[in-house]
């Protein structure tokens, strides 16, 4: 049976039950009356379930290898979430354009085209920083590492639970990123400008595995990312097996 001829043969159902609630109220007999008011009730269609209202989502794998897609071209909005799902639970994180208006664009990006999806938090520091932002794909690792973005000046401070970019020096963020754990304020003066902060799930954050501290890559600084760049997932996994995973990142709210 279909749900429309379903919906047609309850309400008629309920038609004849309010004609015999009608005829039983008249005739005074209450407990008549409620059993049929009750039996209406279930004879009546439910109410449907509200619509799901997901953002808009782009995670073309064409547009994470082809630099040229108009996705990176995309201007952030001045504020938006993304929701980090992880294998330690969720999390959001708030982002605010004027606080660091390159890197927003970037991660607005990145994590409307899925570049995150599938990855693992990589270097988590307890009391520091938990870093991501290696695409668990080498090939996208290789279209990415080196097309960096202008800087942005220090707005906000490294508090815990900010996040800004990892680099080198000026002129080389391009896609890792990190979560203060802690308040990292020296960072500061060396140029690291948080983008946005988590706004919801930083105990989540907090679970995330420290075990195996800077040995999984560590730090861009570090000059120890080589084999973490060309083997992704598959060199992290068998290596690192108790590594977090950053199961997908969606935007929650993207402009119309």
């Amino acid at each position: 049976m279909t749900v429309r001829a379903a919906t047609r043969m309850k309400l008629g159902s309920l038609a004849a039950w309010s004609l015999l609630a009608a005829a039983a109220g008249m005739l005074g007999t209450a407990a008549l009356a409620a059993r049929v008011a009750w039996a209406a009730r279930a004879a009546a269609p439910a109410d449907p379930p509200p619509a799901a209202t997901p953002a808009r989502e782009k995670t073309s794998r064409a547009a994470l290898l082809d630099p040229a897609d108009p996705l990176w071209r995309r201007r952030a909005p001045e504020v938006f979430r993304a929701r980090c799902e992880t294998s330690q639970g969720p999390f959001e994180i708030e982002v605010r354009r004027q606080w660091a208006p390159q890197g927003a664009d970037r991660f607005f990006a990145l994590a409307a085209a899925g570049f995150f999806d599938d990855s693992r938090f990589f270097r988590v520091v307890a009391g520091f920083v938990a870093q991501f932002g290696v695409a668990g794909d080498p090939a996208v690792t290789a279209v990415w590492r080196d097309r960096t973005i202008p800087d942005d000046p220090v707005r906000q401070s490294n508090v815990r639970g900010t996040i800004a970019y990892a680099m080198t020096g000026p002129v080389t963020r391009s896609t890792q990123l990190y979560v203060n754990l802690a308040d990292n304020t020296r960072l500061d003066g060396q140029g690291f400008a948080p983008i946005g902060r988590v706004a919801g799930g930083m105990d989540a954050v907090d679970r995330l595995h420290a075990g195996y501290g800077e040995q999984a890559g560590g730090g861009m600084r570090g000059g120890r990312q080589g084999k973490l760049l060309a083997g992704g997932n598959a060199w992290l996994d068998a290596e690192f097996p108790r590594l977090d995973r950053l199961l997908r990142m969606r935007i929650l709210e993207e402009p119309p």
